[in-house]
């Protein structure tokens, strides 16, 4: 505690488990984060500039990885530079707006991916509606919506929080997420039910959501012909390795505060190394007009 200041400070202890490593580490870490920063913005810019793709299901994956740009400018400038620290320290105040941005984009995530899949639900199973039903304003408000919901509920956790009095300095992490519980001098009764109550809808209800929609394609795309089938296979199976990849690490992160410290520190790492690159990678190398478009693209820097 800073007494003349009346700042809090938290010790990040979990770069110990690093040791000498942690320069290795940091490499890593800082060329993840420019090819995720440069592959997203590749991929948002083409769909901004090509006319062909401006239709829902581009503009929601734009969305996802404009997202994923905002989350790692958030996140990955404070990690590198702990790294580089002999000591790594956050106030408590920047620690909390870590913790905000952290679960307000991932579930934000989880609203773009249900909104993906419920506009390839309309695109397959109800094809002659498609164009009344995924109308523009039907895509601005479900952006809108992904967006506000999870931080107006994320606002009033971090309200919870900041009314539990902290007997702890120090926990074993990289960033500032679930495990700031460990601060805490005892549970707090309304934290625990809020987020009980957010995580079912900023997760549990929009993957339950998710899973409906997928399963109805797959009734659908079955009773159909062969293209149908193939159609759905090439504009859902890029959706469906995100969820599994995304779901894998939210239900992770869920369960992290019984984890012990070494499983902790593989498992953040896995998140903060291969997600964050998935995305761009998946969605530009499967989903066929943006692939073409980027193949062109790379062709053209090619022979200049």
């Amino acid at each position: 505690m800073d007494d003349v200041f009346n700042v809090t400070y938290i010790t990040l202890g979990g770069y110990a488990e690093m040791g000498k490593y942690r320069y290795f580490y940091f490499c890593i870490m800082f060329t993840v984060y420019i090819l995720t920063i440069c592959f997203n913005c590749t991929i948002v810019y083409l769909i901004s500039i090509h006319k062909n793709l401006h239709e829902p299901m581009y503009i929601f994956i734009a969305a996802l990885l404009l997202n994923s740009i905002v989350y790692n400018t958030a996140m990955y400038p404070k990690l590198l530079s702990d790294f580089l620290s002999e000591k790594q320290i956050i106030s408590y105040s920047t620690c909390l707006f870590q913790y905000f941005v952290y679960y307000t984009l991932s579930a934000t995530d989880f609203f773009l991916l249900s909104a993906m899949s419920y506009d390839r639900y309309v695109a397959i199973c109800k094809p002659l509606r498609y164009p009344t039903i995924m109308r523009n304003s039907t895509v601005r408000v479900m952006l809108l919506l992904a967006w506000l919901v999870p931080a107006c509920e994320m606002a009033i956790s971090v309200t919870l929080v900041t009314m539990s009095k902290l007997c702890h300095f120090t926990f074993t992490a990289f960033f500032c997420n679930n495990s700031v519980y460990r601060l805490f001098c005892e549970s707090s009764g309304a934290l625990a039910v809020f987020d009980v109550l957010a995580l079912l809808n900023m997760a549990l209800f929009p993957l339950l959501f998710i899973l409906f929609t997928y399963t109805r394609i797959l009734i659908i795309s079955y009773r159909s012909g062969r293209n149908v089938r193939k159609k759905a296979a090439q504009t859902c199976l890029p959706h469906l390795i995100v969820l599994f990849c995304f779901s894998s690490l939210c239900a992770y992160d869920v369960i992290i505060i019984q984890l012990g410290s070494n499983l902790h520190f593989m498992m953040t790492l896995q998140a903060f190394f291969y997600y964050p690159l998935l995305n761009p990678v998946i969605y530009g190398l499967k989903v066929k007009e943006i692939s073409k478009h980027l193949k062109k693209l790379f062709f053209q820097a090619k022979v200049m």
